[in-house]
Formats: structure tokens, C-alpha cells, sequence
């Protein structure tokens, strides 16, 4: 009978979310996940998402994100605001960053993102160094359960600068790299290079640093519009540390994927 999927985005940035809680998955960790991701041959996303059943108290679902490369990341801002938007209420999310409490009110899903690690350990660096002011275009970095880099310049940097950034030697894991513009002190422009998927129309988590790091450097207010190429988000980071963002979801088609395209790679259980 194949296995069912939903397309959804938020703000362009689009996924394929697989719901495992009812029917395990079978995934190849890599290669049909990149398959499947694939724009020509598969279905197409910025990143797959699996749904399976949570293993801690207090959550409603775990959820987890794959890059088109196959690597797991460890949040997505806009893929979180379409599963909770998927599921309808006010789920609570399973993630690597933690649990992640949603709500939805007036067509809008805010997901509370959590607190920003800013030390270089955590976020992770290589070494030790001012995590607001890095030895590296001057930029600043934070993690949102993904390491960001948020330079503040011209967004048409993000295409030549993006891809020796994500890999540059001080992020051991990688990195986000966000182009942030200062239009105001409640107004940001942004556009993500995203560490194993390129140049994406919105980065959720990446407002989130992009206003985590505007605001350490005293560039914006704690409470910002950030605007990507398809729409904005509002983030605000709160007065208990942790970052709450708003914005759409938005479901395109559903669908069955074909028994005989997916045996065509190799399997294992994500």
C-alpha cells in the first residue's frame, strides 16, 4: 500500500513530514532520504520529517529532521510550526533540543523554541572565543539546538559567502549561516545558507539567532520582525531566556509514495 506523506511549508521552507507513530517507518539513513528530498526524482523538500511515538512524559509526539545530505539536525523552527499545525491543537514536540510547547491562534503556530546556547562549547565552537564578536567576519554565533552563524551584512552575500562558512574549521559540526540586514530596531531581513541543504526561503531557527545574536550586540529590540523572501516571522526572545516564534504553516498535497520506488534503496529504521 505504499507509505503516506504530507507536503507542508512555512514560509517556502518545505518538508516532508512521515508519520511513524501508527505505522513503523523503514528509511534508508541516507541514501533515500536524500531520494526522496530530491526535487526531480523524489518529492522534494528543504528537509524530511519524522513522527514516531514519544519517549518522554509530557510530549505528544517526537519529531525528528533530516537533511537532504542525510544528516539529522537537531531543530527546525519552520518545520516544527507545521507539524504542530499538522496535528491541530496545541501539541507538545519531542526534539533533540528538548520539548518544544506549540499553540495556534488566528491561522498563526508559535512554538516556544527554547533558550539559546551561547557559550562556544555549547554552541559547539572549536576553540574559545567571544561568541558575540567571532574572529570570523565579525560575526556572532548562538544554538537553537543547531549551530548558527548571523553575519550582518548584505543577504546577497548569502550565495558566495554561505558554503565555505558552513564548513569553515571553527564549527565542528557545521554551521547555519544567516545575512542579517538591521531595517529597525524591530526589523529584521534575513536570509540562511542552511548547514546540508543551501540556500532555503526561510530558516526559523535561524530568525531565532538572528535576533538572538542582533540583540546581544544591542542592534535590535528583544521583540523583532523577521522577514525572509516569502514572508515574516515574529520572534521574541523572552524575559526567562527563551525564544518564541510566530508564524504560518501551510499544508500543499498529501500523498502515497510507491512500494516498488521505495525498495529501490536499502532500508533501516530511522
Amino acid at each position: 500500500m505504499g507509505v503516506s506523506f504530507t507536503k507542508m511549508h512555512g514560509l517556502g521552507n518545505d518538508f516532508i513530514i512521515l508519520d511513524g507513530r501508527t505505522t513503523p517507518l523503514s528509511l534508508s539513513s541516507t541514501t533515500l532520504i536524500s531520494r526522496l528530498c530530491d526535487r526531480r526524482t523524489g518529492i522534494g523538500c528543504d528537509q524530511l520529517v519524522t513522527l514516531s511515538t514519544p519517549t518522554r512524559d509530557g510530549a505528544d509526539v517526537l519529531v525528528r529532521f533530516f537533511n537532504p545530505d542525510g544528516s539529522e539536525a537537531g531543530a527546525c523552527g519552520n518545520a516544527s510550526r507545521c507539524v504542530a499545525a499538522l496535528l491541530g491543537g496545541s501539541p507538545t514536540l519531542q526534539t533533540q533540543n528538548g520539548l518544544l510547547p506549540t499553540s495556534q491562534e488566528n491561522g498563526l503556530v508559535s512554538v516556544l523554541m527554547g533558550k539559546p546556547h551561547l557559550d562556544w562549547q555549547a554552541i559547539p565552537l572549536a576553540h574559545d572565543c567571544d561568541t558575540a564578536h567571532l574572529p570570523l567576519h565579525d560575526g556572532a554565533a548562538c544554538s537553537m539546538g543547531n549551530p548558527h552563524l548571523t553575519l550582518f551584512r548584505s543577504i546577497e552575500d548569502a550565495a558566495l559567502l554561505g558554503p565555505d562558512l558552513e564548513t569553515d574549521p571553527l564549527f565542528p559540526e557545521r554551521a547555519n549561516i544567516g545575512f542579517a540586514e538591521i531595517l529597525s530596531p524591530t526589523h529584521i531581513r534575513l536570509r540562511v545558507w542552511e548547514r546540508g541543504a543551501g540556500l532555503t526561503l526561510a530558516c526559523g531557527s535561524g530568525a531565532c539567532a538572528a535576533v538572538v545574536n542582533a540583540a546581544r550586540r544591542g542592534l535590535v529590540e528583544r521583540t523583532c520582525r523577521v522577514t525572509m523572501e516569502c514572508g515574516s516571522l515574529t520572534i521574541t526572545w523572552q524575559g526567562d531566556g527563551s525564544v518564541l516564534m510566530t508564524g504560518p504553516a501551510q499544508t500543499v498535497f498529501t500523498g502515497t509514495l510507491d512500494e516498488s520506488w521505495l525498495a529501490q534503496g536499502q532500508t533501516a529504521t530511522p
